[in-house]
């Protein structure tokens, strides 16, 4: 059996996908990656993976040219002969689904990680392209056969209610998974109290609410701001390291830029925030409460799945920086607390949130569109 895995960048499929791809392996698939070249590939061809080359842009908006990336992933599928596609993000779910359905692909998978910009933006652009988007799935996915995977049930019936996808064919798996094993409770640093904000650096991440928080509670009290991650310059959400490089000349926060083994991150902060627009199941909140890590978040679709207020964190309102300021002076002020929703956060990792679970959920949907021996 032979699984092509498709993503928009590199990075999507070294960071969220490669648990899924080495337990595919364990169980004798020929797993292949396809996305634009990056600076993850090799990482990707380290861990002995094959890599395939998709030049496709995820800002362009070119007709012809968008023709010709869903013919080019058309060729990868024509060579490769794969037994089913999974395809992650708008343009490889859009055109993959259109090259497998008339290369024949046995099965699709489609997965929706979150509503991102293109449904959450509020600008002009944002409008224009959530329009041709919604027409473009209608007429390409709502039809067609194989899974689309949600991360919550909150994007799940968007779609469906915005007549999307065909209902029968919507499956929730929750998230990509952690890896608990590896992502291990963490004593606390005996430093000052420090505050942690990782993944990537979008205005719609609430980057500017975590800003405004600290702006607010600094002026009363010594606290680090930490800000782990990169810009993302291909999402017209992204901040620019103009900006975030002045925000750390100022003093308000500190930036680390990527992290590549975040546990080293989670080791030095006391309490992980994440005033997020809206996620699929954001993987950040996952390994920081597998580390043990009290979270604070907003109470929208994704982080509400993870967060259970007042036992393994607190949810805040959305875009709301006294709240979310009140929120962490709360757990700074109570480490008695942090401890308690620190402990609840591993024993909700580990029930409901690890890769094992996860990638087990994820092999039996294969099984049951290739008709194989599900995992029992």
């Amino acid at each position: 059996m032979k699984i092509i895995i498709v993503a928009n960048t590199d990075w999507y499929n070294y960071r969220f996908r490669m648990s899924l791809a080495s337990y595919l392996r364990l169980e004798g698939v020929d797993v292949v990656f396809v996305s634009p070249f990056g600076p993850y590939v090799q990482r990707i061809q380290e861990q002995g993976f094959r890599w395939v080359e998709w030049t496709v842009r995820r800002q362009a908006i070119n007709p012809f040219t968008e023709l010709l990336n869903i013919f080019a992933l058309g060729q990868i599928f024509a060579r490769e002969r794969p037994s089913l596609v999974h395809l992650h993000t708008i343009k490889p779910v859009l055109y993959g689904s259109i090259a497998a359905r008339l290369l024949h692909v046995p099965a699709v998978v489609r997965s929706v990680t979150g509503l991102g910009y293109i449904f959450l933006g509020t600008d002009f652009k944002a409008s224009i392209l959530r329009f041709l988007v919604k027409f473009l799935y209608r007429l390409v996915v709502n039809g067609s056969s194989g899974a689309t995977v949600f991360e919550n049930s909150a994007d799940r019936q968007y779609f469906i209610d915005n007549s999307l996808i065909n209902s029968v064919n919507a499956h929730l798996i929750e998230g990509v998974g952690v890896d608990t094993d590896y992502y291990q409770p963490l004593p606390e640093p005996d430093t000052m109290p420090t505050v942690l904000m990782a993944g990537r650096l979008l205005w719609d991440k609430g980057v500017g609410t975590f800003i405004d928080a600290a702006r607010l509670l600094k002026k009363d009290r010594n606290v680090r701001f930490v800000l782990v991650g990169e810009p993302d310059q291909g999402n017209p959400s992204s901040i620019s390291r103009d900006v975030l490089d002045e925000w750390q000349d100022d003093g308000i926060i500190e930036w680390w830029g990527w992290q590549s083994d975040m546990r080293v991150a989670f080791a030095a902060c006391h309490v992980v925030v994440l005033p997020s627009f809206g996620e699929g199941i954001p993987t950040v909140l996952l390994e920081a409460a597998s580390c043990g890590r009290p979270i604070v978040a907003t109470d929208v679709p994704g982080c509400r799945d993870v967060v259970i207020h007042n036992v393994n964190g607190l949810l805040v309102p959305l875009n709301a920086p006294m709240s979310l300021c009140s929120a962490i002076e709360g757990l700074l002020d109570d480490s008695a607390l942090r401890y308690k929703m620190g402990r609840e956060g591993r024993r909700i990792a580990e029930r409901r949130f690890s890769s094992r679970y996860v990638n087990v959920q994820t092999f039996n949907l294969y099984a049951d569109l290739l008709r194989v021996k599900k995992y029992e």
